[in-house]
């Protein structure tokens, strides 16, 4: 029975490969995943930056203050609920609007969660680097701004790099709870209407494939982040 069972999954891996209709299925799949990972991505790192820095920046102005409330609570509410909550709370509430694109929707509802994750890695890097870095700024003349750009951001940024890496990827997994909104054809959503079809009728094959997709980017994206990683570092060598 088990010599059978692995002969039918091979059998339907070959069938999904030959198949110019599956694989093209996959790749259309595979694009709104990386579409609304790509996305979410880019909201995540400028949101979450300046979140990071509403937090950092020392004020007794009373709007700062209130900026530094407004991003506690968000950073303790889409940190503390779950990813498909948000999800199916801006699809059916927020963004509850006839037409409106749900991939636009999926992208903002991940990098709004994806940006409360990177606030506070972006805000441990910035914390990481030594008092003295500020000081010396401040000491040579600089505004605190200019301070923080130019010095306290570059050095931080080579001690996140990784953490950001991790949500990143992360990130790139989570996409695969899309199709529960509905109107989003994913690369998981695709795998089972694979599986279900009558042709395969097994959805181990395609979620083996989809799983591959999914092991590719992310070994990629690690690569490149390596990468990063190694070429931020070399500068400290000289």
């Amino acid at each position: 029975m088990l010599f059978n069972l692995n002969a039918g999954f091979f059998e339907n891996i070959g069938k999904i490969f030959s198949s110019s209709e599956y694989l093209s299925m996959l790749f259309k799949g595979l694009g709104c995943t990386l579409l609304i990972s790509f996305g979410a991505t880019v909201i995540g790192i400028i949101l979450g930056t300046l979140v990071a820095i509403v937090k950092i920046i020392p004020s007794k102005k009373p709007i700062m203050k209130g900026l530094n409330v407004v991003c506690d609570i968000y950073t303790t509410i889409f940190r503390g609920t779950p990813m498909a909550l948000q999800l199916f709370i801006m699809a059916f509430v927020i963004f509850a609007i006839r037409g409106f694109p749900m991939e636009i929707v999926a992208i903002l509802a991940f990098g709004i969660n994806s940006g409360a994750y990177v606030s506070e890695s972006i805000r441990a890097g910035i914390l990481s680097v030594d008092v003295g870095q500020m000081e010396a700024g401040r000491a040579l003349g600089l505004p605190y701004s200019k301070t923080m750009w130019k010095i306290i951001i570059p050095q931080a940024i080579k001690n996140v790099i990784p953490a950001i890496g991790n949500e990143i990827i992360a990130l790139i997994k989570e996409t695969s709870i899309v199709s529960m909104v509905g109107g989003l054809y994913d690369l998981t959503l695709v795998a089972k209407i694979l599986g279900g079809g009558d042709k395969l009728a097994n959805f181990l094959a395609p979620m083996t494939v989809a799983a591959l997709f999914y092991l590719a980017i992310v070994y990629l994206l690690t690569f490149v982040i390596k990468l990063i990683e190694r070429r931020l570092r070399s500068g400290d060598k000289r």
